[in-house]
């Protein structure tokens, strides 16, 4: 006799999951079983739901697969909703598994019982319960089917003596995988495009994650335009490497020059990307925008033309009705102030003459130099990814994933948890802060449990940083920040895995070297400044008031030492030229 967890596991075996994430619970047990007796998929243990749920998003971000991760009833599967929304956000296909209480005790406040399929609708593209065996499998093909296709998370609920009742039996379907489609948009929309972009004198193109594998159609397009691209951050990893039309990134994690090449342009091509910041579109160009998903055109700007393709499909359809052009002035302006300002960042990316505390900039700047050609990075939100966004180099080859637009904290150890899962002799680095560490401080013991070689690198500036520089230019003065953070690296050795702490600039190189040729999971502790500005690249009237509000309430409050520190930073004194 088959029974219906049997069957689950079945399916998504058929769609090449190999893995399951999640922690055990008594209504989970039916599966967990059937895992058990799998030849083909295994149980990955992790020690918070959450972790499940991003390690399988990481997964599905590099792999392009569908993945799982599962979750008890009431308190085990609610825990999987920050992950499942980040999953969901960033666009993954993600299957959850809610195990739920007895059919029959639905709707009678029982012991840990909730509604699942109505608490994660909204972080999901498909939610739905099975209450009989005869529901299966058509209930989770479809899901599965819904969260491949519309790239996106689905939760199917079982309640957990659904699991152990004899299936009702299934004509095996085809295995469950993406399809791969060709789409453009239309002749005529095409050629309206092309006349906006032929008629502009400056043309800025700006890249996000739609561009993945078309980075030689975005290159033949700048070329043909002479038009610099701007990245957004999703965007990095496929278009910042042999691209010599690169200017960098604008929005808050990016830099002048990116912002100036936008503003400065008459017509803007957006290509793949649903950058969010209002406030750094141009606010005089044109602007066409290419998604494959209709539902994102002009929601973040008014548009004079918005198409909906695949952006290496559209920009081969549009590549032969432009112009080629031949006035690079608006090309190379941008080029020269990228360099600028690339010069610039670099310089804060120094060692400094072994200053001490260490500059967070140099922390970045070596991790990337010593990294294997294919790593995957993953920093946690919050001031690591600044650094990750302005330090780390791409190559084609590497990989940078994290919580980009669902923007919580403690996404950089449990996303390495998937990813190092699913690519074991594959280099991953996390670049944790020391608060998004904290948060789920327990997963290094899942890495030490399950042997992954992930290698942690600590920010470590005993504040909620990122957090500290919002307040600050909003005038706020530091509150509720602060961190009274043990040595990480103590708390590595004590649970068996390489730590090491470092605290002088001169000791990085060597520590960073040691935690990365380990042979197994490590953790390199280094204490960063806490004073270190990471501001946006166009600074607004109201943000140089609000830093002089912070410094006048600072000083009214009695920590004026605050400022002393602050005022040594380059990027502080920028903000005052």
């Amino acid at each position: 006799m088959t029974n219906v967890a049997e069957t689950i596991v079945e399916i998504i075996q058929d769609a090449g999951v190999e893995r399951v994430y999640g922690l055990p619970g008594d209504s989970l047990n039916g599966f967990t079983d059937a895992i058990r007796r799998s030849d083909e998929v295994t149980w990955q243990h992790v020690r918070h739901e959450e972790a499940a749920a991003f390690a399988a998003a990481a997964e599905s971000a590099l792999t392009g697969e569908l993945t799982v991760c599962a979750g008890s009833c009431g308190p085990g599967n609610l825990h999987l909703i920050n992950g499942l929304y980040d999953a969901n956000r960033s666009r993954v296909p993600v299957l959850a598994i809610a195990a739920h209480i007895p059919t029959a005790e639905i709707g009678s406040t029982y012991f840990q019982e909730t509604h699942p399929q109505e608490l994660f609708r909204e972080c999901s593209v498909y939610s739905e319960m099975v209450s009989i065996p005869e529901q299966l499998p058509r209930v989770l093909e479809i899901a599965m089917r819904t969260a491949v296709e519309r790239r996106g998370v689905a939760v199917v609920v079982v309640p957990g003596e659904v699991f152990l009742a004899e299936s009702a039996g299934r004509r095996r379907s085809t295995p469950i995988r993406a399809t791969q489609s060709v789409v453009v948009p239309g002749e005529h929309e095409l050629g309206i495009a092309a006349q906006i972009l032929n008629s502009a004198k400056k043309v800025t193109i700006l890249g996000g994650a739609g561009t993945e594998g078309a980075h030689e159609q975005v290159l033949r397009i700048a070329e043909k335009l002479k038009a610099p691209i701007v990245h957004a951050m999703r965007g990095k990893e496929f278009l910042e490497y042999d691209n010599p039309y690169d200017v960098g990134m604008t929005g808050l994690l990016g830099f002048a020059s990116g912002y100036r090449a936008m503003e400065s342009c008459d017509a803007l091509l957006m290509l793949g990307t649903d950058f969010p910041y209002q406030q750094f579109y141009p606010s005089k160009a044109q602007i066409v925008q290419v998604d494959v998903r209709g539902e994102q055109l002009g929601r973040r700007t008014p548009i004079d033309l918005g198409l909906v393709g695949d952006v290496g499909d559209t920009v081969e359809a549009l590549l032969p009705r432009l112009d080629d052009r031949r006035n690079r002035r608006h090309l190379d302006t941008s080029l020269k102030h990228y360099a600028k300002a690339r010069k610039d960042l670099d310089e804060l990316a120094d060692n400094d003459r072994n200053r001490e505390p260490i500059h967070p900039q140099y922390v970045a700047r070596l991790v990337s130099e010593l990294a294997s050609d294919d790593a995957v990075f993953i920093p946690d939100v919050g001031s690591p990814v600044i650094w990750a966004a302005r330090y780390l180099t791409m190559n084609g080859r590497r990989r940078l994933i994290g919580s980009f637009n669902h923007g919580t904290m403690a996404n950089a150890l449990p996303h390495a948890i998937g990813a190092q899962s699913a690519f074991p002799s594959r280099q991953v680095v996390a670049l944790a802060g020391d608060g998004g560490l904290g948060m789920l401080l327990g997963e290094l013991l899942t890495i030490r449990q399950n042997k992954l070689p992930v290698k942690v690198v600590v920010f470590n500036n005993s504040s909620l940083n990122f957090v500290e520089v919002e307040m600050k230019a909003a005038g706020f003065v530091n509150f509720g920040t602060q961190l009274d953070n043990p040595n990480f690296a103590d708390v590595a050795n004590a649970m068996g895995i390489h730590g090491r702490r470092v605290e002088k600039p001169d000791d990085l190189e060597g520590a960073l070297r040691a935690a990365f040729e380990h042979d197994g999971p490590a953790l390199v502790d280094v204490v960063t400044a806490r004073q270190e500005l990471s501001i946006p690249p166009a600074i607004s009237a109201q943000q140089v008031k609000g830093f002089t509000l912070y410094a006048i309430r600072t000083i009214m409050s009695g920590r004026g030492d605050e400022l002393v520190d602050l005022a040594d930073t380059n990027v502080f004194r920028r903000l005052f030229d």
